[in-house]
């Protein structure tokens, strides 16, 4: 196997915390969740910390748990869906591995993250559209930045972590 990590990207509700997880089972290698970092630091849900910290104040985090990410083994790291939006944690993510977006239609993507009523960017008046602008916002992001896309709308999150393996495999990332 190489070095480089495997970093989970894409809109909540593309299922990247289940497939790390899928992945974490198919490979043996550590997991990272970053929002899991933060949570601890903070000791606190995500949505506790945005609603008594603001956005902003999780984003810096975000951002400060990446700084603090030390691997030196290959690792899935999840990511949160907006760590896009700072140039500064795609450079760093970049640096540890290869991206791999995970996307999806956006009604199934807004199905998905809704379901849960712990995301706290849809806690607005209209979930709908707030998540449709993120989307607008977000999705040239990860497509400029993915090494790999994957489209979750109709798989498994078993058949998705295949599929990923598959093409890491041809790209010399993964081994068996």
């Amino acid at each position: 196997m190489t070095d480089k990590s495997v970093v989970l990207i894409g809109m909540m509700g593309a299922g990247k915390s289940a497939v790390g997880r899928c992945l974490q089972r198919r490979t043996k290698l550590a997991l990272l969740d970053v929002d899991d970092i933060i949570a601890s630091k903070f000791g606190a849900s995500i949505g506790e910390i945005f609603s008594k910290y603001g956005e902003q104040a999780f984003r810096e985090a975000e951002t400060q748990a990446l700084r603090g990410l030390t691997t030196t083994e290959q690792t899935i790291i999840v990511t949160g869906g907006g760590i896009v939006l700072r140039k500064e944690n795609v450079d760093f993510l970049k640096r540890l591995g290869v991206l791999v977006w995970l996307d999806g239609k956006e009604a199934t993507l807004f199905e998905r993250a809704s379901q849960a009523r712990t995301r706290p960017l849809l806690q607005g008046e209209n979930p709908r559209e707030a998540f449709a602008q993120m989307v607008h916002a977000r999705l040239p992001l990860y497509a400029k930045v993915a090494h790999i896309r994957v489209d979750t709308s109709v798989l498994t999150d078993d058949e998705v972590a295949v599929a990923i393996l598959s093409k890491l495999r041809r790209i010399g990332t993964i081994r068996e």
